[in-house]
């Protein structure tokens, strides 16, 4: 059995920010990473919030979301490091950042996936997040956005 820690984080240091980009280039389907520029960005404009998984004290996975009007929270980044699949830390991470954004009085909480990530999307729409949109790409249907959200 496995030591498994979630860590939260709302303020954002030089450090934190580094930690994120190193968390985020663990993750192989983000092949193309945000600049730390655009990180520091979005998460300096509001309320947001890090959570990392930790197993045995290393950092295994991340969720990062940010506040984008009053009352809704926006789950923006997270992804679990291929070793460390399996766990079922993904969806403890997804319920933490529930149970987070429904004490700080968020009523709802939006995110964005694509075709290509069917066990995330799996996830969300079975803790009862509902499809509001897509955004088609003619090009590579894997490649759709799907936009959801969840009412609290």
């Amino acid at each position: 059995m496995y030591t498994i820690e979630i860590e939260a984080i709302t303020e954002f240091t030089p450090e934190v920010l580094e930690l994120i980009q190193t968390s985020y280039s663990s993750i192989p389907e983000f092949e193309r990473g945000y600049a730390s520029q655009e990180v520091a960005q979005r998460l300096l404009a509001g309320p947001a919030l890090l959570l990392l998984a930790k197993v045995e004290g290393e950092i295994a996975g991340f969720k990062l979301g940010y506040q984008i009007e009053d009352q809704v929270f926006y789950s923006w980044l997270g992804g679990i490091a291929p070793d460390f699949r399996g766990l079922g830390l993904a969806k403890s991470l997804l319920e933490y950042q529930e149970k987070w954004a429904k004490e700080q009085g968020y009523q709802r909480i939006d995110v964005k996936t694509r075709n290509c990530f069917p066990a995330m999307l799996n996830m969300l729409i079975g803790n009862q997040y509902q499809i509001t949109a897509m955004v088609s790409d003619a090009q590579n249907h894997s490649q759709n956005k799907l936009h959801l959200q969840k009412q609290f």
